[in-house]
């Protein structure tokens, strides 16, 4: 998952591939929910890892469910209806699928429970649930402002007698919280009446169907009446397995309908026969102009009609991928209209405004009303913009906008806070980057280089870090080649010259955090040891094996990026970097940075020794034949004899932002 403050997306160009999906949000919570509330013990397959669920297992964690976790699949032993009798308080973040069944289902078995959450969380409306619940008899309490959490849940009265009436037009949560609630408590049928129009519907029917592999037959009446039958019990299925998300299938049928790619987009997981209504979501974008053909167990997705077909779509019954075929419109001709999706603004932020804001960031015409949203592509590609989008710590919009970076004027995109796709998809932009490609020369190229113990490893590997790029060592390839050759008996000169270029072009090297790996052998100490860089030193001066390690070096320029950090980063290997910074500092700073990290270590060192043999690296670095270490005629000059990392890293950091296309505030 990318942990960074923003991830830039380059222009992408193509797409092509198969991905699988995370397990289904709507339905994981529904089945932790239920397995905790019957008798008997679930194992529960494919469960969906995320904020949301870690949420809810935590809170069944703390209500006293049993959990126990056998790789992909968990083992609840279910509560039967007994909860703890001891204060009780669970934080929910911003789960709606955590906190509006549990207040339901704590408010009818009862008890002294404190629910709260983000701020986010305690600005979703939940009073309509509340105003149903106080119906039954339930005591719960406002503990911030009225009709929304944070809230207190006490001991109810239960009256069942009379129908229970329940608002359907602002979010069909509140619907599921009761019935996943009620068959706890039926001693006789107990009557659900709903006001107004139900929204969502395809929701309350993963509800319905879930509640039956549970053992409760809910009769349904043309969604206005809900009976949930007398003696009702909430039953172990033994065995569960969640669908894929239908929901996060769209941002990869979308991917397929806009991308060029022959291959086209392979979704496992998940066919048109899912019990989710965001499945229907490929009907949309089939009248839009994708092909989409289905399996029993995946959908493949190919661009068809270009440029897209505008839609006028009720979006009532695919709420959360209606999100997408707003950021699809980017690509249609015509105006797309999204109509009915009032409960947008009541989601993890006011959807419907935050999709207009950043929508017209990228050039669209956008006009919304209060349950509406009309979107008109750029009129031309001149009239597309690079755009920092604001996600608003909302994990759809910031996978739907990523389909941005399509655009025909290759612009590119930043994502701010993309971290936030961890509510559901935590993996998110790695499936993305595993099927989209980019041309070479697109895809940014941070280079670092100078002379031996300037710090330019320390600096670019936190420099990858700061923009979730990828790393590149190239002294540690040096280094590996050296070491590698060296156990395969090879002599470190130029006699052995082709054989060491040989094996260095076969070498499988990957680096993972500050660990480099040689095949499956951990090499990370081996290679940092002075003589391992005395080693790479002699080999780097081999012609052929420079040669056969350019390849090497130029395939790790991959999506989203890459900090490079050796010598002749920018000069030789990568001399279209966007961005090239020369690290230097004095040789005796150089000898005494060096000197206390070789006795931080328990290495023996003399200071004079080390400074003499930094000036005799330098010497022969800058004099040698072939690539002299030397500043690229464009780089910009860094001397950080008196700078400590961090400054070093905001000064970098400062440069690239001042490279971009787009306000980077």
């Amino acid at each position: 998952m990318f942990a960074t403050r923003f991830l830039d997306l380059p222009p992408l160009q193509s797409a092509g591939g198969s991905v699988t999906l995370p397990g289904s949000k709507s339905i994981s919570n529904r089945v932790l929910l239920l397995a905790a509330l019957c008798e008997g013990v679930t194992e529960i397959h494919d469960l969906l890892d995320s904020d949301d669920t870690r949420v809810m297992l935590a809170a069944l964690d703390a209500l006293g469910c049993t959990l126990q976790r056998d790789g992909n699949s968990l083992r609840l032993t279910g509560l039967n209806g007994r909860l703890p009798q001891q204060p009780i308080a669970l934080f929910l973040g911003n789960a709606g699928t955590a906190m509006r069944p549990l207040t339901a289902a704590l408010s009818v078995l009862g008890g002294d429970f404190a629910l709260s959450g983000v701020p986010r969380m305690h600005e979703r409306p939940i009073g309509d649930l509340v105003d149903a619940l106080r119906q039954l008899g339930c005591r719960i309490d406002y503990t911030g402002q009225a009709g929304f959490p944070p809230l207190h849940i006490g001991t109810p009265s239960l009256r069942l007698g009379a129908p229970i009436q329940v608002r359907g037009d602002v979010s069909s949560q509140f619907l599921t919280a009761l019935l996943m609630a009620l068959p706890l408590v039926a001693q006789k049928d107990v009557v659900i009446e709903v006001v107004g129009e139900l929204i969502s519907r395809p929701y309350i029917a993963i509800t319905l169907n879930l509640l039956a592999q549970f053992g409760v037959q809910v009769r349904r009446e043309d969604w206005q009446r809900f009976v949930i039958p007398a003696g009702s019990r909430l039953l172990s299925p033994g065995t569960l397995h969640v669908e894929a998300d239908a929901s996060s299938a769209s941002y990869f049928v979308g991917l397929g309908a806009i991308a060029p790619g022959s291959e086209g987009i392979r979704i496992q997981g998940l066919g048109e026969n899912s019990i989710q209504g965001d499945i229907r979501f490929i009907e949309a974008a089939r009248a839009m102009g994708a092909m989409v053909e289905s399996g029993p167990n995946h959908l493949h997705v190919r661009r068809g009609a270009w440029p897209l077909k505008a839609i006028d779509l009720d979006c009532n019954h695919i709420p959360d991928a209606a999100m997408t075929l707003a950021v699809m419109a980017l690509y249609a001709q015509g105006t797309t209209v999204l109509r009915n999706i009032a409960s947008w603004r009541v989601k993890e932020t006011d959807r419907i405004a935050a999709m207009a804001t950043e929508l017209r960031k990228l050039g669209a015409s956008v006009h919304e009303t209060p349950d509406s949203i009309a979107v008109t592509a750029p009129a031309s590609t001149a009239d597309w913009r690079a755009a920092s989008i604001h996600t608003y710590d909302d994990h759809r919009i910031a996978m739907c906008f990523s389909l941005a970076a399509f655009n025909p004027a290759q612009m590119p995109v930043r994502i701010l806070d993309p971290q936030c796709v961890a509510k559901t998809f935590p993996d998110y932009f790695e499936a993305l980057f595993s099927v989209a490609s980019a041309a070479t020369d697109r895809i940014p190229v941070i280079c670092i280089d100078g002379p031996t113990a300037s710090g330019k490893g320390t600096l670019a590997s936190a420099l990858a870090a700061s923009l979730g790029y990828h790393f590149l060592d190239s002294g540690a390839l040096y280094r590996i080649t050296a070491y590698a050759a060296v156990q395969s008996g090879l002599a470190l000169d130029g006699s052995q010259e082709a054989a060491i270029a040989r094996l260095a072009g076969t070498l499988d090297i990957r680096f993972e955090g500050e660990r480099v790996w040689l095949g499956g052998q951990d090499v990370s100490e081996a290679i940092r040891t002075e003589k391992a860089g005395m080693d790479a030193s002699a080999v780097s001066s081999l012609p052929l094996v420079r040669a056969a390690l350019m390849d090497v070096q130029q395939r790790f320029r991959r999506l989203p990026g890459l900090v490079a950090d050796g010598r002749d980063m920018g000069t030789v290997v990568f001399p279209d970097a966007k961005l090239k910074v020369y690290l230097t500092a004095s040789a005796q700073r150089r000898g005494e940075r060096r000197y206390k990290q070789l006795i931080s270590k328990g290495i023996s060192a003399t200071l004079d020794s080390l400074c003499a043999d930094l000036a005799a690296r330098d010497l022969r670095d800058t004099t040698r034949a072939v690539a002299p270490l030397k500043p690229a005629q464009d780089a910009m000059l860094l001397d950080n004899s008196e700078l400590t990392i961090e400054e070093s890293i905001k000064q970098v950091l400062d440069w690239w932002q001042s490279k971009q296309l787009f306000d980077v505030r």
